[in-house]
């Protein structure tokens, strides 16, 4: 199994010439450096992008406890928002709910920026008709206007949730219009997740379910929907995100891979994917021992030009750097954990 264009098999021992072989020439490692990792050091670092909008990161850290014990601990949301990283997280209900949105609110900056949104030019992303909506159906001058806009911006992203849920990528999409060039998340997220070759030649029914979401389902693959909230840049971003997580079930393959597709985001991540591999340091399922590798891609707003490539130095670098502590707090709980 090869995460994205990288060329690391499923089956490698903490110590194979392989992995070693694999930092060393594809990620440009030191031999210093790939010591450390197979010692348990966590690393992460950026991949090489195909334009300027797009960021990968990638990330790998060796962790003496199970994968299973991984995936537990990526789904309690009380402990995730504890470590940090996370202004609010909430796991949608099964059907969605009303309720399972709430705090999922716009601050008052962005609310009060809305009432002058039109297509080309708003702080939030929206199509050009949500802008037409607000405009129309809030009462600029109450009160309580960021309620009005927060429960506009809450019916909505429950419609478009359901309507997911029932009819995935045969929904025609929302085209984001809040900058000069309109962005259709379908076309982006076939462009991003077209860098994962391997992906789709090593484990294709769960890259096609990915894509054509919710035909097709592999028996050993499980859905969950979440939203969160996350300090990026200079504001607070609300995300939509669908999680696929599966289960290994052959000879050669990870023993899990989560899939983590974000479906909305209020700011800067037009669209993202996010790829974990759980991947066994033995042969024997039975001994504890796993290499935690992430890959993470998205297509940001505002990273090309002169100004542009300044904004991109910065969040390539607040990401790598994002991802590093992350693998070692994972790997500090998961190693804590009795």
């Amino acid at each position: 199994m090869v995460p994205l264009a990288l060329g690391i098999s499923p089956g490698f021992s903490q110590t194979s010439s392989e992995l070693k072989a694999v930092l060393s020439q594809k990620i440009g490692l030191n031999q210093d450096q790939i010591s450390a990792i197979l010692n348990g050091r966590p690393f992460a670092t950026n991949l090489e992008s195909r334009s300027p909008a797009e960021v990968l990161v990638f990330g790998v850290a060796y962790i003496n406890a199970t994968p299973e014990r991984y995936v537990k601990f990526a789904t309690d949301f009380g402990r995730l928002q504890q470590m940090g990283g996370f202004l609010a997280i909430k796991r949608f209900s099964t059907p969605p709910q009303a309720s399972d949105l709430r705090g999922f609110d716009l601050d008052s900056d962005d609310v009060k920026k809305l009432k002058s949104c039109k297509p080309g030019e708003c702080v939030v992303q929206l199509p050009g008709s949500k802008m037409e909506e607000l405009r129309k159906s809030v009462n600029w001058s109450a009160a309580n206007v960021d309620d009005q806009v927060n429960q506009l911006l809450q019916r909505e992203t429950l419609s478009r949730l359901v309507l997911y849920q029932k009819e995935g990528s045969r929904v025609p999409d929302v085209v984001y219009n809040d900058k000069n060039e309109q962005v259709n998340r379908i076309d982006q997220f076939k462009y991003l997740i077209s860098y994962a070759q391997t992906l789709q030649r090593d484990l294709p029914e769960f890259y096609n379910y990915i894509l054509n979401y919710p035909e097709a389902k592999p028996a050993n693959v499980e859905d969950s929907f979440y939203w969160d909230s996350v300090q990026f840049g200079l504001k607070p971003t609300l995300r939509v995100v669908h999680v696929l997580t599966m289960r290994g079930d052959k000879p050669g393959e990870p023993a899990y891979v989560i899939a983590e597709k974000q479906l909305y985001s209020s700011h800067y991540f037009e669209t993202a994917l996010d790829l974990t591999y759980c991947i066994r340091g033995s042969d024997n399922p039975k001994e504890s021992g796993f290499y935690l590798v992430k890959v993470m891609g998205s297509e940001q707003a505002g990273l090309t030009g002169f100004k542009g490539s300044i904004v991109r130095k910065v969040a390539v670098g607040r990401s790598v750097s994002g991802l590093q502590k992350s693998l070692a707090s994972i790997k500090q709980a998961l190693e804590g954990q009795e």
